[in-house]
């Protein structure tokens, strides 16, 4: 057992600056293993943190946290700097680590400026604090930290491009450079930061002074003697620069160290093996299955591409398929503009383009999925993953928004399927009609089986899964599996049967059926894996209006959820089978 000899004595930046440079070296080794100690037994960023840990004791060696602020990007590589900020407990204390989210947070301390999850912002959030700077006379050190593949999002560049033509102050860019992102790096500039890193940062080519930066290379990027003899060089600019460290992502575990791409995050695993501690069983997931069909649409299809703005794990596809996908596959890097449009043009010139990502990246693109392919009403399907409330729960990553924000957008399918079967029905459907832009949400609960159409060309039809009376149920995508969960204790406890519906399409409603059901129901409930405010059931509600009939809608508040329990979750917004059947006997008679 560590008993953390040096990190007992940080309670913050100051104490750092009062080590010797041995003493630096072993808080480093202490560090790393109060790194193990969290994502052994909780997982999270491992990549990322290990990589960063020398130039994050380095930068609150040379500054002065929180004056001198730092702007993490994603902030996937901060676990360092909490640990120096006060915040160590939640990495060497088992019964803390709930208290310390994944990201920064100013909620948690004053060394935090924003609350960050997604990539690509940390050099436009530092503009805004060196001009606020600037306009009170302020004199701090203002710090923008970004790595990981998150130069080839489109708001790094903007900001870069600000940077270095309307910034004439104080301005420090750390580009963190492990040869990385979360797969692969993919893009033209990563080929100018090669060549940086073989010429020592003397190439002529150089992207950073293109934009009218100054620029500065330190090899030794896991070096601390060398980070703060660096740091102290820029520390109290009166100019932007650009400070280039060559870094090793995974650093301090071998296994990491030689799979970059399956270390950037973990689940809890065991430290002597590199194999997760926690089993899902040996059942089928929809990622797999996934992945599965994409390689065999790409073998008997030469005009199926799929394209990724860096997420190729959002359809399973590891290194070796691919490769495989060869022509068929294109990976843009952080760049969800880019993808979507780029697949409005695929399709416009005969392709049968698939972009896959994650739910709460794809935020980034609305405008390209509105105006680049609704508008064009190009037939692109977009396939997203992590879409339930139950899967990824932190802030900066929730899925629950995707239901409101892309559902309401003209002529967009929404598809929710609600079984393997129906799943692959509706991709097939998807890629090869050339009538609609598609977007279709990857279930994230368990993998069930039933028997489901495959012709989806009428739209907004939905479908009764089982005929009954009183009440109706229309449980949308993921929440089906509750609506069958509900039907059956109505039956049990009420003693009659309810008609259960899979609506199928979350953007648009049926109104034959809906009209239909007045004959012998006296009220509807929907239910849905997202807010309510904007959602599938407000379409529902608002059909039934001016009519007798009671509309109950179940789903989520319109609110940034954190870290919550799932469970008591459902809770909360009254959403369990025995909250609704109390609803249900207030309601009919």
């Amino acid at each position: 057992m560590t008993d953390y000899k040096i990190i007992q004595t940080i309670n913050g930046p100051e104490d750092v600056k009062k080590l010797s440079m041995e003493q630096l070296e072993e808080l480093a080794s202490e560090i790393r293993e109060a790194l193990f100690n969290r994502l052994t037994k909780i997982g999270g960023h491992f990549g990322p943190n290990f990589g960063m840990v020398e130039a994050e004791i380095a930068m609150h060696y040379v500054f002065s946290s929180p004056k001198d602020k730092f702007v993490f990007d994603v902030s996937h590589q901060s676990y360092p700097h909490k640990i120096l900020t006060g915040r160590k407990n939640g990495y060497i204390s088992d019964e803390h680590f709930s208290e310390d989210s994944g990201y920064t947070n100013p909620e948690e301390s004053e060394h935090d400026f924003f609350n960050v999850g997604h990539t690509s912002t940390s050099v436009s959030l530092a503009t805004g604090l060196v001009k606020a700077r600037d306009i009170k006379g302020d004199k701090e050190n203002i710090i923008a930290i970004i790595g990981d593949g998150s130069l080839s999002g489109g708001e790094a560049l903007e900001g870069l491009n600000v940077a270095g033509s309307e910034i004439n102050s104080n301005l420090i860019i750390i580009v963190n450079d492990n040869e990385q992102s979360i797969a692969e790096v993919h893009g033209g500039m990563y080929k100018n930061l090669a060549e940086l890193r073989e010429t020592g940062g003397t190439a002529s080519n150089n992207l950073f002074k293109a934009f009218g930066l100054d620029y500065i290379y330190e090899e030794n990027g896991n070096d601390i003697a060398s980070l703060i003899s660096l740091f102290r060089k820029v520390k109290d600019t009166d100019h932007p620069i650009v400070v280039h460290i060559h870094t090793q992502k995974g650093k301090g575990y071998e296994i990491a160290e030689k799979d970059k791409e399956g270390w950037h995050w973990c689940m809890p695993f065991d430290r002597e093996t590199g194999k997760p501690t926690i089993s899902f069983g040996d059942g089928e997931d929809y990622t797999s299955i996934t992945a599965e069909y994409i390689m065999q649409k790409a073998k008997s299809d030469s005009e199926f591409l799929v394209i990724t703005p860096a997420m190729p794990g959002s359809a399973g596809l590891n290194k070796e398929q691919r490769k495989e996908l060869g022509l068929q596959y294109v990976d843009v890097g952080i760049a969800e503009e880019q993808a979507v449009a780029m697949a409005s043009g695929a399709a416009k010139n005969g392709a049968k383009p698939l972009v896959v990502t994650n739910t709460t990246f794809i935020q980034r693109a609305y405008d390209q999925i509105s105006h680049d392919v609704c508008i064009n009403n190009s037939s692109v399907t977009i396939l997203l993953n992590y879409n339930s409330f139950d899967s990824l729960t932190d802030v900066t990553h929730l899925g629950i928004f995707g239901l409101a924000a892309y559902t309401n957008v003209p002529n967009l399918v929404v598809l929710a399927p609600t079984s393997k079967d129906e799943y692959l029905a509706m991709l097939d459907w998807s890629v090869d009609q050339k009538e609609h832009p598609v977007m279709i949400l990857i279930p994230g609960n368990q993998v069930t089986y039933r028997e489901a159409d495959k012709d989806f060309n009428r739209l907004n039809h939905f479908k009764v899964e089982e005929a009954g009376e009183k009440v109706a149920i229309l449980a949308l995508g993921d929440f089906y599996q509750r609506g069958e969960q509900l039907s059956a204790k109505i039956k049990a406890e009420l003693g009659f049967t309810p008609t259960l519906i899979n609506p199928r399409f979350a953007s648009g409603i049926d109104k034959e059926l809906l009209e239909s059901l007045s004959e012998r129901h006296q009220m509807v409930i929907t239910m849905e894996d997202g807010i309510l405010s904007g959602g599938f059931g407000e379409k529902i509600a608002s059909f039934y209006g001016s009519s007798d009939m009671k509309v109950k809608n179940y789903g989520l508040d319109k609110k940034f959820y954190d870290r919550y329990d799932p469970n008591e979750l459902l809770k909360e917004v009254g959403m369990t089978p025995v909250q609704i059947i109390a609803d249900i006997c207030n309601q009919i008679k």
